[in-house]
């Protein structure tokens, strides 16, 4: 009898622990919701290579014209990041990213029927506003939202959805411009094919915001701005009615009671006695900056400029993109599976190693090329070796600092914080992208191939030493339980 007393509770409890247990597939759905703002991030980025051309002719622009033209949507970037966090702490992270949307939506119509380029640079800002608030703001309220035990997989989809989009900007230009016969001929309406590349991002932008209409905010913002009740009927939804409780007393315990946060909470100490920077702050602008110091946005950004420079056809430097594009993807799905397995550092220390060894391998194949006619030339080994090394670079990158700095970015900071820590890290981050990016021409004219990716591999090995000393570990601890 008590045999049968003990299967029936342990029936009753496993019904109970089901009934309770968070509903994952809800969360995986909001979450999912959530990535739609890294892809109009990575499509926003990148649909701007197919338009060059109608841009010059359309605006009639020199090369430092276009080239701002081109670059302007990055100084959006930086001043969305910093903002998007503060203003999140002060309208919720939900409302951040409908905001976003909105801009997205806004940007890809104007920058389509621009006439002139101040007008077309206003669009580009507007869309560099929404890529900055969505690339600190998807992982964040993904982190917010997700159990500890799997944050870290929903958080790396956001980049595999940084890199689809990408890939679709591409793969949506590509047509255009094929189904039209070049990116400057008229396509549809009587409009050219390359504003119909901006336009095609509206239904994504669209389709955005309607599905965060549909989604919760996030608990810990309903708790930082006083809304117990709403912040409890999420809870509940999220994790159950048995976790509420203690969930709810964990977070209230992680915040300051006395103000709302503030970017002086970064400062050590309180009141009228605030001392230095907190150490915190300076592991997430480190792990900010670093992540564009070993130069990835030169592969992704001058990929075909690189290649055709030590004598490939462009076809070949294209091809090369797309292998770039599949590795990085594959290296994503990788990391998604051992993220919460192995944790973050792990997989940051294996990335710097990584990309410390296969920059110095591209760095020393290019530095034994040789000058044809006034071109650079690789030897079919060197150019074997450049090739291999820079795809084995791109798969170390993507399979550790590209996902995994922004889930520790997300999930590092202490709720009090977590909103300031994310605006001074984005800055950084993106100040360090477009630093990267308007200097690698200057270097390649300057001190070339070699010594652009040899000062790329001592970043990485600095990196190594930053990650070793600096960075502590996050893996499967409550947002609570971060400390600053």
């Amino acid at each position: 009898m008590q045999a049968i007393e003990n299967s029936i509770d342990g029936v009753q409890g496993a019904a109970q622990s089901r009934q309770d247990a968070p509903p994952l597939p809800f969360i995986v759905l909001i979450c999912g919701v959530a990535t739609i703002g890294g892809f109009l991030f990575g499509f926003d980025s990148g649909v701007i290579n197919g338009t060059v051309t109608g841009l010059q002719q359309a605006f009639n622009s020199n090369t430092a014209g276009t080239g701002f033209n081109v670059a302007s949507m990055l100084l959006g970037c930086a001043v969305g990041a910093f903002f998007a966090g503060r203003l999140a702490d002060l309208w919720g992270r939900k409302t951040l990213l409908l905001i976003s949307a909105v801009l997205f939506v806004i940007s890809a119509w104007g920058s389509g029927i621009a006439t002139s380029s101040p007008e077309f640079v206003f669009y580009r800002i507007l869309g560099g506003l929404a890529v900055g608030a969505a690339s600190v703001m998807s992982p964040a309220y993904i982190s917010e939202i997700a159990p500890a035990a799997i944050r870290g997989r929903l958080i790396t989809i956001n980049q595999i959805a940084i890199i689809s989009g990408l890939f679709a900007a591409f793969v949506s230009n590509y047509w255009l411009a094929n189904v039209a016969g070049s990116a400057v001929n008229e396509w549809w309406m009587g409009y050219n094919a390359w504003r119909w590349m901006f336009w095609i991002e509206i239904a994504p932008a669209t389709l955005f915001f309607l599905a965060l209409l549909l989604i919760p905010e996030s608990p810990r913002y309903l708790v930082l701005s006083k809304q117990t009740s709403r912040a409890t009927a999420v809870l509940r939804k999220l994790y159950g009615e048995a976790a509420v409780a203690q969930k709810l007393e964990s977070i209230r315990e992680s915040v300051a009671g006395d103000h709302r946060p503030r970017m002086s909470d970064l400062l050590e100490g309180t009141g009228q006695r605030l001392g230095k920077v907190r150490k915190i702050v300076w592991v997430g602008i480190g792990l900010a900056v670093f992540q564009q110091l070993v130069g990835i946005n030169v592969v992704f950004y001058y990929g075909a400029v690189l290649w055709q420079a030590v004598g490939f056809s462009e076809a070949d430097a294209l091809m090369i993109n797309i292998i770039s594009g599949a590795v990085s993807i594959a290296a994503c799905l990788i990391t998604m599976a051992l993220i919460d397995r192995i944790g973050r550092k792990p997989l940051l220390l294996v990335g710097s190693i990584g990309m410390a060894v296969t920059l110095g391998l591209v760095a020393f194949a290019f530095a034994n090329s040789s000058l044809v006619d006034g071109k650079l030339q690789l030897s079919q080994s060197m150019g074997l070796l450049a090739l291999i090394a820079a795809n084995a670079y791109v798969f170390f990158f993507n399979g550790s600092w590209g996902p995994a700095m922004w889930t520790m970015l997300g999930e590092m900071f202490p709720n009090q914080i977590r909103g300031s820590g994310l605006a001074v890290s984005g800055l950084a981050q993106w100040v360090a992208n477009f630093g990267i990016t308007m200097t690698f021409p200057i270097m390649l004219t300057g001190i070339g191939l070699a010594g652009a990716y040899g000062i790329y591999t001592l970043f990485a090995l600095l990196s190594i030493a930053f990650v070793i000393y600096m960075v502590h570990e996050t893996k499967g601890l409550e947002l609570e339980q971060m400390r600053g």
